[in-house]
């Protein structure tokens, strides 16, 4: 059973008022004008505030950000699903299978795998809360 149910909007050549993104180096809020930035992006959620000041939040895996002299950004994400279609009851499966697979684990490879899954599960947890 799949966590998630459609494509996430696509923000091409479109205006927003601000976009925050979950970085490992600590996540951060993009306005108009934001000095130009490169950052690894963590499991969380990108919320993007549009126009109209509506809020649409998408849950990444994992990815990067970039923030170009333009002020333009890409945000270039392995997973990208909208919050408001995550299966929370699919996550805490996920879950709890992700923390079978690191007990059961029995090489390195193995339990840093197991590892990484739990990670993003518990960010998936943490979205949909």
């Amino acid at each position: 059973k799949q966590w998630y149910q459609r494509r996430v909007r696509d923000y091409k050549d479109a205006q927003v008022k601000q976009v925050d993104v979950p970085s490992f180096s600590g996540s951060f809020g993009i306005l108009p004008d934001h000095v130009p930035t490169l950052a690894v992006l963590k499991p969380g959620v990108v919320s993007v505030v549009e126009e109209d000041g509506t809020v649409n939040s998408i849950f990444v895996s994992s990815g990067s950000v970039t923030i170009n002299d333009d002020s333009s950004v890409q945000i270039l994400a392995e997973e990208a699903h909208p919050v408001d279609r995550i299966d929370a009851s699919a996550v805490r499966e996920g879950l709890s299978k992700a923390q079978a697979s690191l007990s059961a684990a029995s090489s390195e490879t193995a339990k840093a795998e197991a590892q990484i899954a739990i990670e993003a599960y518990e960010a998936l947890e943490k979205a949909v809360a």
